[in-house]
């Protein structure tokens, strides 16, 4: 099956009597807030489920045949903690066959290289949540954080300067530019996004995504890089009741139908801008043999509210005492979950295909 021929991404979740790949006990998701199971999450309904794709079959994960296929490839996975939540599913698949070597991790451990030994296949996670030079504060996760520091204009070298080194490069970001942040140009300051007690312009996150997933996609477009790159589109919230800080929840315990559950206005903004120009790059990649293509799990995330953490995570609460909250994780995905039938859709695409 060519998925030319068939759009992978256009499909419903349906039954499905098997068990995961994997389940709590993987490595790769110890002590992790997306380990649901292990966390307490009493019903498991929502691992019970599959893609399929309306015009044609789409097979299930083969951790194997995946492996044969890659020796001595690498691969990388280039954006926030949703590309590690996805590369964490990816390991604890492969990791049925081979366990993987941890053989590099910078002082954070926010970017991290794994190796299959026996099929000199190497994963790594790249830490990159903006995708740009993005100075970060370290008070960034406070209730008051400082703004961050965002460089239009200039990609972040933490992958600029590996990039040509991959063979399979899957790029994605989003929600970090909803963030309060300075904008720059040329070293100078452009305007800002939420900065109600600095004299600048407000230009909007929406100006700055789109600049940058432009820079972003030009660059690939026109580095003559032989290997594969994948963009991944934004992937979906499901806070219902309100907004995450002020209480929303995930509480469903099955997919819905399409139509049933919309992007939140945050999801169309980032969705709509990845769309459009990703539509302008391919045009230009084709023309110069650029091995561009779009992972659109948007559609098919959006269908499952039941698939995140929620309030079953390590850390539950925000506050101390009696101001402490329940803070409910709408955004990642339980592991095992949904987030495993991406790498379905993936072996499709660069296994099958």
């Amino acid at each position: 099956m060519s998925v030319e021929k068939c759009d992978v991404f256009v499909g419903d979740w349906v039954a499905y009597d098997g068990e995961p790949l994997y389940n709590k006990s993987c490595s790769f998701i110890n002590g992790s807030n997306q380990n649901c199971m292990e966390n307490g999450r009493p019903d498991s309904d929502y691992l019970h489920w599959r893609w399929e794709p309306r015009a044609c079959h789409l097979t299930r994960f083969d951790p194997l045949r995946f492996l044969e296929n890659m020796r001595n490839k690498s691969w990388a996975f280039v954006g926030d903690s949703i590309s590690r939540n996805h590369i964490q599913s990816l390991l604890c698949m492969l990791s049925t066959v081979e366990h993987a070597t941890l053989i590099y991790h910078d002082e954070s451990n926010q970017s991290q290289k794994w190796l299959f030994p026996s099929y000199n296949l190497t994963t790594s996670v790249i830490w990159s949540p903006f995708l740009a030079k993005a100075i970060i504060p370290q008070n960034i996760y406070d209730a008051s954080p400082s703004e961050v520091d965002v460089h239009l204009d200039t990609l972040d070298p933490s992958w600029t300067d590996q990039f040509k080194t991959w063979d399979y490069t899957i790029f994605s970001t989003g929600k970090w530019y909803s963030r309060s942040s300075i904008y720059y140009q040329n070293g100078t300051v452009l305007g800002c996004h939420y900065c109600p007690k600095r004299n600048l312009t407000d230009i909007g996150f929406d100006s700055a995504y789109r600049r940058v997933i432009r820079g972003v996609l030009d660059y690939i477009v026109e580095s003559n890089h032989m290997g594969t790159v994948f963009y991944r589109t934004t992937s979906p919230s499901h806070f219902e009741g309100a907004e995450w800080f002020d209480g929303g929840v995930c509480e469903r315990k099955g997919p819905v139908k399409e139509g049933e559950f919309g992007l939140s206005w945050l999801d169309k903004i980032l969705r709509d801008i990845e769309i459009e120009e990703f539509g302008r790059a391919y045009v230009v990649a084709r023309e110069k043999g650029v091995k561009l293509r779009v992972l659109d799990v948007n559609p098919m995330s959006l269908l499952r509210p039941d698939g995140h953490p929620g309030a079953f995570r390590v850390s539950r609460s925000s506050g101390e005492g009696r101001d402490a909250k329940v803070v409910s994780d709408c955004l990642h995905w339980c592991l095992p979950g949904p987030i495993d039938s991406w790498n379905d859709v993936l072996m499709e695409m660069v296994v099958n295909d």
